[in-house]
């Protein structure tokens, strides 16, 4: 095989946050809720946040976790974050990101190796990137949510939330937690992340870029070699990576909400998992924001917080359904 082309594709699989780029004040840590771990990182948590260190899948890989507890009582549902591709750090933007999960308790998770104080323009330190790759990152994710405290008389009902290469781990996550009563998908296909990356290199005319990049993660040079930022132990991950059948077989409801305006997919692409989950058992409902970017944003709205009140009016009537609050079946 020919080593992969140099020319760099703009991945779909980049998180992208536009319009939370305020950066909120912070505070010294405070100690985290009763029941919660003890061990937290020297870290800053965003105001009214603490930080916990969640054990991952092995020594040293920590998942650090930012927690929230609902702002307004009683606490009606939990949500747990996975975010998108890269080494995003929330502590500049958490509080804004989230500020309209008003009853929700809030677990956002953090990539092993993740400067978690680090602007979020800051490139990834190199032992992130060493060790980025979609299976350590799900084993971590699972490891981290074992980890979380349950107490048997308040569980709450669960939401996980995979946003954009987050929604990689959905099924994996939430197939390993108890009290899940929904997924949801924010800008996400949901198909195999080999056949939506296809897809975006074809809508932005980089087939052949693709194709190069396709052969240098099947070729026989090392793991560690790195391509386009990431290493090949990364891509060859990406390209057996199985995201479609394990979310169409799931047994909770499927709610996936993205912006028809999204640089990074055309909406047939979106579109496409519509019809292969046709015969799903489970609940599908798929929300498309007419203009709205990767980012869930408009030129005069917020597609993200309009997200988070859907899912505060589903935490005040869980019995109707989480499709019939936010979305259409």
């Amino acid at each position: 095989m020919h080593a992969p082309s140099r020319r760099v594709i703009p991945i779909l699989i980049w998180a992208v946050l536009a319009g939370c780029s305020a950066t909120p004040p912070t505070t010294a840590l405070q100690a985290p809720p009763s029941g919660w771990p003890a061990s937290v990182t020297p870290v800053q948590a965003p105001a009214g946040w603490t930080v916990l260190t969640l054990p991952g899948h092995v020594p040293g890989a920590d998942v650090v976790a930012f927690h929230r507890q609902a702002r307004v009582q009683p606490v009606r549902y939990q949500v747990i974050v996975i975010p998108g591709s890269g080494c995003t750090r929330w502590a500049p933007i958490a509080e804004r990101y989230f500020a309209s999960l008003r009853r929700a308790d809030v677990v956002v998770l953090h990539k092993p190796y993740v400067d978690v104080m680090a602007d979020i323009d800051t490139a990834c330190p190199p032992v992130f990137t060493a060790n980025d790759a979609l299976t350590a990152w799900r084993d971590a994710a699972v490891a981290a949510v074992a980890a979380l405290p349950t107490d048997p008389g308040s569980a709450l009902p669960t939401l996980v939330v995979g946003i954009s290469e987050g929604a990689e781990l959905l099924p994996h996550v939430a197939a390993n937690m108890r009290n899940v009563v929904g997924v949801v998908m924010v800008s996400a296909s949901g198909l195999d992340p080999a056949t939506a990356g296809a897809a975006h290199a074809a809508h932005i005319g980089q087939s052949a870029a693709w194709e190069a990049l396709r052969a240098g993660q099947a070729s026989n040079l090392p793991d560690d070699h790195l391509v386009q930022g990431r290493t090949l132990r990364y891509w060859r991950d990406f390209w057996q990576w199985s995201l479609t059948a394990p979310l169409l077989s799931g047994p909770w409801p499927l709610l996936r909400v993205w912006g028809d305006a999204d640089a990074t997919l055309p909406a047939t692409a979106y579109l496409l998992l519509n019809r292969l989950a046709i015969d799903r058992k489970a609940r599908f409902c798929d929300v498309r924001l007419p203009g709205a970017d990767h980012a869930l944003q408009t030129t005069d709205k917020d597609g993200i917080q309009w997200l988070w009140s859907q899912l505060e009016r589903w935490g005040r009537q869980p019995q109707v359904g989480l499709c019939d609050v936010a979305g259409t079946s």
